[in-house]
């Protein structure tokens, strides 16, 4: 059975920092926030979705920051996101090492390491 799509990716974070997680997902970023399932939302973390993007931080008890591992996002104005991240204090590292895409790194308040990129 093939693969379709990605439903969704979940990252790691540490307990008790989904203000952080809020801040940086919703208000930096512009993934809203969506209400977890109560069963789930007892375990803390939070949900950030909108059509066609869902990303899931959940708390790991052992949490150590994805340093290598890494969602890659596609934006558009990959320059106007760079300076709104920098403007909130966000170190971004750019790259130009992939042919036709325009992409930096940051990390989220974690640690984990991001690729935003741009055709």
């Amino acid at each position: 059975m093939p693969i379709e799509s990605i439903d969704h990716v979940q990252l790691a974070m540490p307990a008790g920092r989904e203000a952080d997680a809020r801040n940086f997902y919703a208000e930096l970023l512009g993934i809203p926030e969506v209400c977890k399932p109560a069963n789930l939302a007892v375990n803390g973390g939070a949900w950030f979705e909108r059509e066609g993007l869902r990303v899931h931080l959940g708390v790991d008890p052992d949490f150590r920051a994805a340093k290598k591992a890494h969602v890659a996002f596609r934006v558009k104005d990959l320059a106007a996101l760079a300076s709104d991240l920098e403007a909130a204090g966000v170190a971004v590292l750019h790259d130009n090492r992939l042919p036709g895409f325009d992409r930096f790194y940051a990390s989220d308040p974690f640690g984990n390491r991001l690729e935003f990129m741009e055709p």
